[in-house]
């Protein structure tokens, strides 16, 4: 057995939903990183399918969102069904409701259904044409070299050993290394991390199935609480195959359940309606289990995510997404620290704070959902059928991703007064969106495509109603405060929104607003042709084929007032401001708690 050694700013272990959504990041930084991948070869089958609206949100955010939006399943509609207990043979079902699958205010994209096999390959595509993911390799362990600081950059702290298919050994000196490898993680496991929590005795099964059946509802995302069991339909795309989550009865092992029994139990289920299995294409059985990793980190080298560190049921479709959503808060952070930009203790520390609690919070909520699917439970504790399906329609908020906040940290700044100044946007939440027209073009769009996921940070300003003398006189002020923090933070020679991005959102009749008054903050000489951007400047007014989006109303911002709106990268809100004599020594006070001054 011959060895090999190398070196590497990030190593990855494990190229599921979570490593790949770092690994997007860290191309988009240009940082040195590598992906090491047990498998042979790209995911083939994914275990899991269901998109959350925040990931939708993500996706699209790193330009891919399109293409996962028209191949997908949109759900659209929850139908209910339950044991007919109002007369003829009680063990079959009857329809009690349907609801719609969220509310419109969550999101303005959509719920969808695409298997993760698709929705690595679209990540992937992100990652250069020769992706550094190593196939083949099996990590064996790691180690961490205690007695280098948090701030040195300049060391290779971290080893981890690996094995190629071939047996080759490899080892590998990292600055940072993920442990992105799953429920069995080797990372977690070297690192003497226990995942701690609990197991229930209940045992689903799941079957991804082309089924031959007249039951009305296949084709809809459905809840089903028969006299037998539960059965929840999960619709997949391509409009033919259909994914069973199955409850078993009390007393399965799942080791010991057959193909057969699942079908079996699902007949039951359906009755009276009929319900055969033209093919399947994949199936499981499981107890189910809530834990999480003790801890998230060595010495804030090591990171765990994903599964690495939280397990849970995967009826509320959380696993993948919650997975990827690790990824995606460690990633810029780390890419912002090794581009010289970040300090690395406020950003490394804000991702243990962060995401620990969305684990708690996540597997406490998963308990909670998991007994609302338990036969024994609802009939100990009297959770009827109508019951049930509010519960589930209520728990759409979480479920879509969009109920996360983060506590204050050295990246989230929670004032006083802030719903004073926003009303409608909260600090450690992700950005919400509105309508609004593009100043240059008159084109109508979300906000939030104005701020596309490349590394930036945002300060958005709402600048009140325009052209105002007073409110004109207060933007030109404010411009010249946040112009005077971006160059403190911005490298030399750098284009000058390389750092700190900005949006200016005016309100009133665009029509009355001229180019030149604005101010020269918002519309920079950048990008490869060193033209002035005029892409950074929107109205919130009526464009011409899609209303008026209403959006200081929808922020719940006066116009008479303003507002200051800090995102980070990720699109979740660091800090707001009012625009007074104080927002420039608050705001630069806030970006030197993590940014390095480079000017």
């Amino acid at each position: 057995m011959s060895s090999d050694q190398e070196k590497v700013d990030v190593l990855i272990c494990g190229s599921g939903s979570a490593g790949l959504c770092a690994a997007v990041w860290l191309a988009r930084f240009g940082i040195n990183y590598k992906v090491l991948e047990r498998r042979d070869g790209p995911l083939r089958i994914g275990q899991a399918d269901g998109v959350q609206t925040r990931t939708v949100e993500i996706f699209d955010s790193f330009g891919i969102g399109e293409e996962m939006v028209k191949e997908a399943y949109h759900v659209l509609e929850l139908a209910f069904w339950a044991q007919n207990i109002e007369g003829g043979s009680k063990d079959n079902i009857k329809r009690t409701r349907y609801a719609p699958d969220k509310e419109t205010e969550i999101s303005h994209q959509p719920h969808v259904i695409l298997n993760q096999a698709r929705l690595n390959e679209l990540m992937i595509s992100q990652l250069g044409p020769q992706p550094p993911i190593q196939y083949s390799t099996e990590v064996k362990g790691v180690q961490v070299d205690e007695s280098v600081n948090i701030t040195d950059l300049s060391s290779y702290p971290v080893r981890v050993d690996a094995v190629t298919a071939d047996g080759i050994a490899k080892t590998y000196r990292a600055k940072y290394v993920l442990g992105c490898d799953g429920a069995h993680s080797v990372i977690r496991k070297s690192l003497g991390f226990k995942m701690v929590g609990d197991s229930t005795d209940a045992v689903w099964g799941v079957m991804d199935i082309y089924p031959r059946t007249n039951f009305p509802d296949i084709r809809k995302k459905t809840a089903i609480n028969s006299s037998v069991g539960n059965l929840l339909i999960i619709p997949r795309e391509g409009d033919a195959m259909v994914r069973f989550y199955i409850e078993l009865p009390a007393g399965t092992k799942a080791s010991n359940v057959t193909l057969e029994d699942l079908q079996n139990h699902a007949r039951l289920i359906f009755r009276p309606y009929e319900m055969d299995f033209a093919d399947t294409f994949w199936w499981s059985a499981y107890a189910i289990g809530q834990r999480r990793a003790d801890y998230f980190h060595k010495n804030h080298r090591v990171f765990l995510t994903g599964d690495a560190c939280h397990t849970h049921s995967p009826k509320a479709g959380q696993g993948m997404n919650v997975s990827l959503q690790d990824g995606h808060n460690i990633g810029w952070k780390l890419g912002m620290i090794l581009k010289g930009l970040g300090k690395p203790k406020p950003l490394l520390e804000s991702y243990v704070i962060e995401r620990e609690k969305t684990a708690t919070e996540l597997i406490e909520f998963d308990r909670g959902f998991t007994k609302l699917f338990n036969s024994k439970y609802r009939e100990e504790h009297g959770v009827s059928q109508d019951q049930f399906a509010e519960m589930f329609v209520q728990a759409g908020r979480y479920t879509a991703g969009q109920a996360i906040q983060y506590d204050a940290s050295g990246v989230v700044e929670v004032g006083e007064r802030d719903k004073e100044v926003v009303r409608n946007v909260t600090v450690g939440m992700r950005f919400p969106t509105a309508q609004v027209v593009r100043f240059c073009d008159a084109k109508a769009m979300q906000l939030v495509k104005g701020l596309p996921a490349d590394g930036q940070w945002y300060v958005v300003v709402f600048a009140g109603d325009f052209p105002e003398e007073e409110n004109k006189a207060r933007l030109e002020k404010v411009s010249q405060a946040l112009d005077n923090i971006v160059k403190r933070f911005t490298p030399a020679g750098a284009y000058s929104d390389s750092v700190i991005d900005r949006v200016l959102v005016i309100s009133g009749d665009r029509k009355k607003v001229e180019q030149e008054q604005i101010p020269e903050f918002f519309t920079p000489v950048t990008g490869k042709w060193q033209q002035k951007c005029l892409f950074k400047v929107y109205a919130d007014d009526e464009s011409y084929n899609t209303g008026h989006g209403h959006a200081y109303e929808a922020y719940g911002i006066d116009p008479a007032k303003g507002a200051l709106v800090i995102v980070r990268p990720d699109h979740y809100v660091a800090k707001v401001s009012a625009l007074d004599d104080n927002l420039e020594q608050s705001t630069q006070q806030f970006f030197e708690g993590f940014l390095l001054p480079l000017a």
